[in-house]
């Protein structure tokens, strides 16, 4: 099967599909593969992941967390179809290009895409929820449509919640540097300081309130309350 990178399309541009990993789709658009890769080609030179310890962190996260919802909520993520840990590469059942991708392609909102988008979504962040996990990458890119259900990627970005607490600066270097400036905006609201540790909860707000430009409202008031 061939594969191409995968990048998601705004304005007549080409932007990287994840900071951290390399992203390929198949040909047909059945396959999508995170590849755990450092590739300067697919980054076009600004990868922002290149100390190689972090990037394995990523990787294990991404196999240890995604593995564990496949097993107990296979309904709400992709089909693994192979983990290749030699290439740090895992293969997903898909159909298509991502959420957000189908409504900047249709030029049309997401209801529009899914009607029942946001019921679907709450069942993803319950199902977290219930497992102790505080996932923290949330973009509406994080998500694919699979016979008219949502299915959730990109567990690199998530936590236990027995895990010890993280500092925002810890974290800070997979991060877009215009999420890192939503972020910034909530650190006095919220009494939190870029270099210390913050309890997941707080964390949880923060990363509710940096996705502000990409949810509607009533959605995001929600995901806070």
């Amino acid at each position: 099967m061939q594969y191409e990178y995968y990048y998601n399309r705004l304005d007549g541009n080409h932007w990287r599909n994840n900071l951290i990993y390399t992203s390929l789709l198949s040909a047909d658009k059945s396959v999508f593969v995170q590849w755990y890769n450092n590739d300067t080609d697919y980054h076009k030179g600004q990868n922002q992941v290149v100390d190689p310890d972090v990037m394995e962190e990523k990787w294990n996260r991404e196999v240890k967390y995604l593995s564990l919802m496949h097993g107990a909520y296979p309904d709400i993520v992709p089909k693994i179809l192979d983990i290749d840990y030699k290439a740090r590469k895992i293969y997903l059942k898909v159909e298509g290009v991502d959420f957000w991708q189908r409504s900047l392609d249709g030029n049309c909102t997401f209801d529009q895409v899914l009607p029942d988008w946001q019921d679907q979504m709450f069942n993803i962040i319950s199902a977290h929820k219930h497992l102790g996990l505080h996932k923290y990458s949330m973009h509406p890119s994080s998500y694919f449509v699979v016979e008219g259900r949502l299915k959730s990627i990109n567990y690199f970005f998530t936590y236990h919640k027995n895990e010890p607490n993280i500092s925002i600066s810890q974290v800070e270097s997979h991060i877009h540097s215009g999420r890192q400036e939503e972020l910034h905006k909530y650190l006095v609201e919220l009494n939190v300081d870029w270099n210390t540790p913050a309890p997941w909860s707080v964390f949880d707000r923060l990363c509710w309130e940096s996705f502000k430009t990409n949810y509607p409202a009533d959605f995001i008031e929600k995901c806070i309350n």
